[in-house]
């Protein structure tokens, strides 16, 4: 929520709103989900947006997108089962072109999702896919655009993903491929600021943080037991450009529900220590950034999952050198944990 509708008192704001149709399916990336996709999603989204017109350094950046936030509502391709789902998130909208007329765009957005049903071994035994009712809400979507005076008429495709980050099980997730129509209007136009306020991020070098993180994993059978994962990151961090950035990490992980992966075998703390080697790539957009890379274990006696781990997610930055994050961590596809995250980046005020 802290790219939607930042403040620019002094400029002005450009606002909007779109209404979007949504018509696809539930891709059943499991072969035990099989039984789920029973006919097609329909779903409705309404956006309240707002035009970036460069008064920070990252808007000209990124070819001044639209931040906001985007409600949601629909099915999913199977109400007996799964219900239906509801939820909001903010979002970014990068163009890819500036035309006056026509346009291209790539949207990021995450938020909260609420499932109206859920895993019940006696009532609803066949939903393997969704066992809370309050999940992660990611979208990632591309989009084409036709531009007359204040109206904008548009067309798109996208990926909505609903998760609780494997908090509890069962929690393969539901993913649904949407195509959709829709149509937008600004309800005030303003033109692009000459000021340009510049980013607080220093440029062109190393710097070094460490980040706490905690989270909890439930394990195999559905209803078992809640086990706490704690970590520590260190980090070097390289901004190159206003946006682009690079994160090389080495990751030191308790995860104590490895305790009980083959429990015939004794652990002691110090088997159970992961240790790992990441390499990110960082999106920064102010003091808010968008992270995505992969890394590999360099200690993990009991390989309870691969050997690589991939993470996604976002962090704040602090003008005092603190930073917070909510990053997923997973195993390609398959959801490890919710990474809740606190850090100090040491060199961050120094000049």
């Amino acid at each position: 929520m802290f790219l939607a509708f930042p403040s620019h008192a002094q400029m002005g704001k450009e606002l909007g709103i779109e209404f979007r149709q949504k018509l696809g399916f539930l891709a059943a990336h499991r072969g035990v989900m099989g039984h789920l996709a029973e006919g097609h999603a329909f779903a409705g989204e309404v956006s309240f947006f707002q035009q970036t017109r460069g008064k920070k350094q990252w808007h000209s950046a990124f070819n001044y997108p639209q931040v906001g936030v985007t409600l949601f509502g629909g099915s999913v391709g199977n109400n007996r089962i799964l219900g239906t789902y509801w939820g909001a998130y903010s979002f970014i909208e990068i163009p890819f072109t500036l035309s006056d007329r026509f346009g291209f765009s790539a949207k990021i957005g995450s938020g909260l999702g609420y499932g109206t049903k859920i895993y019940d071994p006696i009532t609803n035994p066949k939903n393997v896919a969704m066992s809370a009712h309050l999940n992660a809400l990611v979208c990632f979507g591309l989009k084409s655009s036709y531009t007359f005076g204040r109206n904008k008429i548009t067309a798109g495709a996208d990926m909505t993903h609903f998760s609780n980050g494997a908090s509890k099980v069962p929690n393969l997730g539901v993913n649904l491929p949407y195509l959709s129509l829709g149509y937008s209007r600004t309800i005030q136009s303003k033109p692009k600021d000459t000021l340009v306020l510049q980013n607080q991020l220093p440029f062109k070098k190393w710097l070094f943080a460490v980040t706490l993180i905690g989270s909890s994993k439930e394990t195999f059978p559905t209803g078992g037991k809640q086990y706490p994962v704690f970590a520590v990151s260190t980090s070097f961090r390289w901004f190159n450009k206003p946006k682009v950035g690079v994160e090389v990490a080495f990751d030191v992980i308790s995860k104590q529900a490895i305790l009980s992966y083959k429990k015939e075998i004794q652990k002691t703390q110090w088997d159970i220590l992961q240790m790992g080697l990441y390499i990110g790539y960082l999106v920064p957009l102010d003091n808010f950034h968008l992270t995505i890379g992969m890394g590999t274990y360099v200690k993990d006696k009991y390989q309870p999952e691969d050997f690589m781990y991939h993470r996604v997610g976002m962090r704040y930055y602090f003008k005092n050198g603190i930073n917070t994050q909510i990053i997923l961590k997973s195993h390609w596809a398959r959801a490890d944990y919710v990474e809740w995250g606190i850090g100090y980046t040491f060199n961050y005020l120094k000049k």
